[in-house]
């Protein structure tokens, strides 16, 4: 009779540890598992780069657009406490007017009256038109073309410094990229075009060598914390108070301001008829 005992045998050595085969397709996984997760932050940060540039270019054509009406409705305001401090002389309604006019901004110094103002020939083109009363030229807009878009997103994604092998390589990617962004904040079509062509023509980055499990590992822990640091600008820009303004019509921005502006003017409109009737 066989002894079962003596059928159990010390597992082969193929049974002890992994077979190579086996670890080469783990590995594949896991830069397969890489690949696929730097590709994904590239796409989020171009979409985090693409709303942070639409966020600042509304901010600054909201304050070039809106900023005099908001100044005017201020100083309306003071100009309607103190007058109805002036006729009560109610201490409270005195108290009111000092804290209207104290939100009120106060005049500029000389030099900043006048930046913009001047150029090489005297009066810029706006100051010249505001003092003759001719309608201003609004201020240049500068919102990426699709095209502007296109190239920007291509450049990201083929240039990106996380697709680095080495620190010489990132630092070469790194200054490419704030050129990059430059020019699409500019939304010049014409410099992207360039960047294009010279990424094209420029030196490749090595092929990435296959790396241990750990290394690995470690750069996919680096990729979450990334876009963890990302998905927090993002949450910031959309929070903020011109992020969520772009937000109401991010496929017409010019529409909404168009929108505000309408409804400040009628309000300065209503503050002059009440001062009016308070100084009469």
């Amino acid at each position: 009779m066989t002894n079962p005992e003596a059928q159990q045998t010390e597992p082969s050595a193929a049974e002890a540890e992994p077979l190579p085969d086996a670890e080469a397709a783990g590995t594949r996984r896991l830069e397969q598992a890489v690949r696929a997760a730097e590709q994904a932050l590239i796409e989020f940060e171009i979409a985090v780069e693409t709303f942070r540039v639409e966020v600042e270019n509304f901010s600054r054509l909201h304050h070039q657009r809106l900023g005099p009406m908001y100044s005017r409705l201020d100083e309306l305001d003071a100009q309607i406490a103190e007058a109805v401090a002036a006729r009560s002389g109610d201490p409270e309604d005195v108290r009111r007017a000092r804290e209207a006019r104290g939100l009120v901004m106060p005049m500029p110094e000389v030099e900043e009256l006048f930046f913009g103002w001047v150029d090489s020939e005297g009066l810029s083109p706006e100051a010249a038109a505001m003092l003759t009363e001719r309608p201003v030229q609004p201020p240049p807009r500068v919102r990426p073309s699709e095209e502007a878009r296109r190239l920007y997103r291509e450049l990201a994604r083929n240039a990106h410094p996380d697709l680095a092998a080495d620190e010489a390589e990132r630092a070469r990617r790194g200054e490419f990229i704030v050129r990059v962004n430059a020019a699409y904040a500019a939304g010049d079509e014409a410099a992207l075009r360039e960047l294009a062509d010279e990424w094209a023509a420029g030196p490749r980055s090595p092929e990435r060598r296959a790396g241990r499990s750990d290394e690995l590992y470690a750069r996919l822990e680096w990729l979450a914390e990334r876009k963890e640091l990302l998905a927090a600008m993002a949450a910031e820009l959309e929070s903020s108070a011109i992020g969520a303004m772009l937000k109401m019509a991010p496929d017409d921005p010019d529409g909404l301001l168009e929108e505000i502006a309408e409804q400040l003017l009628a309000q300065v409109a209503e503050k002059e008829t009440r001062l009016a009737e308070l100084l009469n």
